[in-house]
């Protein structure tokens, strides 16, 4: 059973780095913990925010809301999208950065612009 789950230290990029791609193997450390914290959160964030505007569309075609609800809504929705860009921006990241591999059922978000 102690077989069944090996974790294996990152190593500098060498030969063996050849032949694993990123998505394959993470390298990570105490240099980067920070970064790869803050890409963590704005991925959940956004993941989140996307959640919320697909909702947000099903209400819309459905006719649950009225003209100043839609409006509302909309606004909102653009300035979430506005300040996690403002957010990206401010820690060297595009929205597009935080997708996401997730091997065989494929990226995490959907593509820009979806």
């Amino acid at each position: 059973m102690n077989d069944a789950v090996r974790l294996l230290p990152a190593t500098p990029h060498s030969a063996t780095a050849s032949r694993h791609s990123p998505a394959q193997r993470i390298r990570t450390g105490p240099e980067t913990a920070q970064e790869d914290l803050v890409k963590l959160v704005l991925t959940v964030v956004e993941l989140l925010r996307q959640l919320i505007e697909r909702q947000a569309l099903r209400r819309v075609e459905a006719g649950d809301l009225d003209d100043a609800q839609e409006e509302e809504l909309g606004a909102t929705l653009l300035a979430l999208h506005d300040r996690m860009t403002d957010l990206c921006d401010q820690h060297g990241f595009t929205l597009d950065d935080l997708n996401l591999d997730l091997g065989p059922l494929g990226p995490l978000l959907p593509p820009s612009g979806h």
